[in-house]
């Protein structure tokens, strides 16, 4: 006989149990350990649980025993080109040891990180991975009193919360204004969007050089969210302030690639007239015609270490690597897009 359905009601266990005609206890073991039942026994089961779909509500199991199975992942952007090698990793590794992967965008906005993280910890990750670490007051004292492990990733911090596995984003943006600067640039202008913790310490590099080299920093930015479009708009705002420059670091490869557009459209050549550099080494910066010179960030694997640190923690020997700041560096890729200054 048919069981009465409330649309608006969960089914249960108990629903299970009695359309496959055993107790709530037999369903329960044979969902449990269905090995430790008979064929016939875990076929009426099974076909009940497929008949009524049932999902198990495996939240109340797993706090009793502290392993949710959840890992808590928050970025500030699911568009951005960046975080497609990120996220990757972490499911690389994570789903085949059998976690689930919950991820959260904060928009580039400190505040909206603080709700997502406070959002996420209600959910009982087993541990947080981190895009940035510039997290709140609020934030760093939620995630500390979680007493889970937290891995902040994608820049460096003398003040970890607990483990951090990034790199310079100051060095390297310094590496690449200098890249421009050795080839005999001196009218090096610089443009990024949103102007975020990472963009800022890039163009802190940038501005290094700059006085390295006794230049005069010439910048164009915006709070806008990033796009390749954005690129050619900015350089364009730049070219009219400061028409001489012959070197433009760009923040990041969309803004480079929409430069490059620009100066298509406008006759400039690249890069006999202008030399434009990028960073995160984004698979377009290879195909884009010319290629795109640009910094290589290690976001796959700086993720997958991530990932196997927490591992080891949570189902390994419980302990925390005896390094609890791994820099992964960068690497400078030199392509089509930049030349020596005429």
């Amino acid at each position: 006989m048919a069981l009465p359905r409330n649309k608006s009601r969960r089914v249960t266990l108990d629903d299970v149990a009695t359309r496959a005609r055993v107790s709530a206890v037999t369903a329960s073991r044979v969902l449990r350990k269905p090995e430790m039942v008979s064929a016939d026994l875990r076929a009426r089961v099974d076909s009940a649980v497929r008949e009524l779909a049932y999902i198990p509500n495996q939240l109340a199991s797993a706090l009793a025993s502290n392993h949710t199975g959840r890992i808590g992942v928050i970025v500030p952007s699911l568009t951005n080109g960046v975080f497609g090698d990120y996220l990757r990793a972490l499911h690389d590794v994570f789903i085949p040891a059998g976690f689930q992967v919950l991820v959260l965008n904060s928009h580039y906005l400190a505040g909206r990180e603080e709700k997502a993280i406070a959002t996420m910890l209600g959910q009982f990750p087993e541990a947080m991975i981190l895009a940035g670490v510039d997290q709140t007051p609020q934030a760093r004292k939620s995630l500390l009193q979680a007493g889970i492990p937290v891995v902040q990733t994608m820049e460096m911090t003398d003040n970890p919360i607990d483990i951090n596995i990034g790199l310079s984003q100051r060095e390297a943006g310094y590496v690449a204004a200098r890249h421009l600067f050795d080839l005999g640039h001196r009218h090096v202008g610089q443009i990024s969007a949103p102007h975020d913790a990472r963009s800022r310490q890039r163009l802190e590099g940038y501005l290094q050089a700059c006085a390295e080299f006794q230049a005069t920093p010439m910048l164009a930015s915006t709070e806008e969210p990033c796009t390749v479009l954005l690129g050619g708009e900015l350089l364009t705002e730049l070219l009219t302030r400061w028409p001489k420059v012959t070197g433009l670091f760009c923040g990041n490869d969309n803004l480079a690639l929409g430069a490059m557009f620009e100066c298509q459209r406008r006759g400039i050549r690249v890069p006999q007239d202008l030399s434009i550099m990028g960073f995160n080494d984004l698979e377009v910066s290879a195909c884009a015609c010319p290629s795109i010179s640009t910094i290589a960030v290690p976001r796959y694997e700086m993720a997958r270490r991530a990932a196997e640190i927490i591992l080891e923690i949570t189902r390994g020997t419980g302990k925390r690597p005896k390094q609890r700041r791994i820099d992964l560096g960068f690497k400078l890729i030199a392509r089509d897009s930049t030349g020596r200054a005429s």
